[in-house]
C-alpha cells in the first residue's frame, strides 16, 4: 500500500492532480467558517432539535449549516438539480431530445442544471432561516442578503465540484460530501475520546468500542456488496465486414448488486422527514406529538421506510437500466446470450435478472438504514454515522481509490492490491 502510494507521488501528473484536489477540498472548508450576517446562529440551533431531515443535511455539509455559514447549503441544492433534470429529461421530450444529440446536448442541460441549482440555493436558503426563526431582521433586504450569500456558497460548492472532477482526481461533488461525513466522523471520534479520559467508565468503554464494531461490520458489508455484480455472458457471433472478419469473441454484461447506489436512502429519508419538517412549525399539535413520540420511536417507522427504500431501488432501475434498449443492441451487433433467443427472449432475462438483483440491493439497503438505530437503542449512546453517510463515504472512498489504480496502471504501475 506504502509503495503504491509513493508510486502516485512519483507520476509528476498524478502528483499534480492529487495536489489540485487537496487544494480545492482545502478551499472547500476554509470558505466553510465564513458566517453569514443577518443570522442568529443560536436560534437556528435551538430550532434545529425540531427537524431531523436537518441533521441529515448538517450531515452532507460537514455542520456548516448548523453553524450557518455561507457553505451551509453545500453542494445540496446541485445534486437536487441534477436529480431533478435527469428526471424531468425522461418525463419531457424536448430534453430527452437534447440528452440524445451528444455532447452538445449533455453541455445545454449542465447549463441548466448550474442555472436551476442557483435558484433552488437562494429559495431553500430563505426558507430554511426564515422557518427556523434564524433572520435577526426579518425584512426584505436581510432576506436577500442572506440568500444571495449562501446561493453564492452553493455556486461555489459546484464551481469545486466540477473542478475536482476535470482536473483532479474522483468525483469532485462525491468528495465534497465525503470530506463532510468524515469531518463529522473526525468531529465525534475527538470528542468521545476526550470525554472518556476525562471521565472514563467501563459502560463507556464498551459503548464506544461497540459503536466502532458495528462500523466496521457495516463498512465491510457495504464494501462487499458495492463490488458485487452479476456477468451475463454475451457471445458474438462471428460476420464478414468487407474483407475482414469480424466478431466472434465472448464477453459479459456487468450488473452491479446495488446500481442504484445510495439514492433510494436519499429519497425515502427525504420523503419520510417531510412530514416531521411541517408538523415542526405546530410542534403542540396531537398529530406533531404522535408523530415524534410513537411513530418515529416505533417498530412502523422503519418498515415505511424499508419499503420506500425498496420502492425507489426498482423506480430508479427502471430509470437507468432499460433491457429492451439492451436487447436491440445486441441483436443489432449480433450479440447473444446463450441459450436464450434474440428479441423479445432476452429483453425478458434481463428484465427477469435485473428484477431479482435489484430486490437484493433493496433490501440490503433498507437492513442497512436500520442498524444504526437499533445500535442507538440498544447501546442507548449516539451514533455518529446514518447508513447513508456510511454508504456515501465507502462508496466515494471505493470510486476514488479505483480512479487512482486505473490511472497507475496505464503507466505499468502495480494498482492498489
Amino acid at each position: 500500500m506504502l509503495e503504491t502510494l509513493r508510486n502516485c507521488w512519483r507520476v509528476p501528473e498524478l502528483r499534480k492532480k492529487i495536489l489540485y484536489t487537496l487544494g480545492m477540498l482545502l478551499v472547500y472548508r476554509l470558505a466553510g467558517v465564513i458566517p453569514v450576517a443577518g443570522i442568529d446562529v443560536a436560534a437556528v440551533q435551538a430550532s434545529m432539535a425540531r427537524f431531523s431531515l436537518l441533521d441529515f443535511m448538517s450531515m452532507m455539509t460537514g455542520n456548516q449549516f448548523s453553524n450557518m455559514t455561507i457553505m451551509a447549503m453545500g453542494i445540496t441544492p446541485y445534486i437536487n438539480s441534477s436529480i431533478i433534470m435527469q428526471l424531468l429529461t425522461v418525463a419531457i421530450p424536448a430534453l430527452e431530445r437534447l440528452q440524445k444529440e451528444g455532447e452538445e446536448g449533455r453541455k445545454k442541460i449542465a447549463q441548466y442544471t448550474r442555472y436551476l441549482t442557483v435558484v433552488l440555493g437562494f429559495v431553500q436558503a430563505v426558507g430554511l432561516v426564515y422557518g427556523l426563526g434564524g433572520m435577526r431582521e426579518k425584512t426584505f433586504m436581510s432576506g436577500l442578503v442572506i440568500g444571495l450569500s449562501m446561493a453564492a456558497g452553493s455556486t461555489l460548492s459546484m464551481w469545486i465540484g466540477e473542478h475536482i472532477t476535470e482536473k483532479g482526481v474522483g468525483n469532485g461533488v462525491s468528495l465534497l460530501i465525503f470530506s463532510g461525513i468524515i469531518t463529522n466522523l473526525f468531529t465525534w471520534t475527538t470528542q468521545g475520546v476526550a470525554s472518556l479520559v476525562t471521565g472514563a467508565n467501563l459502560i463507556s468503554w464498551i459503548a464506544m468500542l461497540a459503536v466502532l464494531a458495528v462500523a466496521l461490520v457495516m463498512i465491510v458489508s457495504v464494501t462487499f456488496v458495492d463490488m458485487g455484480e452479476r456477468r451475463i455472458p454475451v457471445q458474438y457471433a462471428k460476420r464478414v465486414v468487407g474483407r475482414k472478419m469480424m466478431g466472434g469473441q465472448s464477453t459479459h454484461i456487468p450488473m452491479k448488486v446495488n446500481s442504484t447506489g445510495v439514492l433510494p436512502l436519499i429519497f425515502a429519508y427525504s420523503i419520510m422527514q417531510f412530514p416531521g419538517t411541517i408538523m415542526g412549525f405546530w410542534p403542540n399539535a396531537p398529530i406533531s406529538e404522535w408523530w415524534n413520540n410513537q411513530f418515529l420511536r416505533g417498530v412502523w417507522y422503519q418498515v415505511v421506510v424499508g419499503l420506500m427504500i425498496l420502492f425507489f431501488a426498482y423506480f430508479y432501475t427502471s430509470i437507468t437500466f432499460n433491457p429492451v434498449e439492451i436487447s436491440k443492441n445486441l441483436q443489432q451487433n449480433g450479440g447473444i446470450i446463450p441459450g436464450i433467443r434474440q428479441g423479445k427472449p432476452t429483453s425478458d432475462y434481463l428484465s427477469r435478472t435485473s428484477s431479482r438483483i435489484t430486490l437484493f440491493g433493496g433490501v440490503f439497503l433498507a437492513v442497512l438504514a436500520t442498524i444504526p438505530t437499533f445500535a442507538t437503542r440498544l447501546l442507548s449512546t449516539s451514533v455518529p454515522f446514518a447508513a447513508t453517510s456510511l454508504l456515501i463515504a465507502v462508496s466515494v472512498a471505493l470510486e476514488t481509490t479505483r480512479s487512482l489504480e486505473s490511472q497507475l496502471l496505464m503507466r505499468h504501475y502495480k494498482g492498489f492490491l
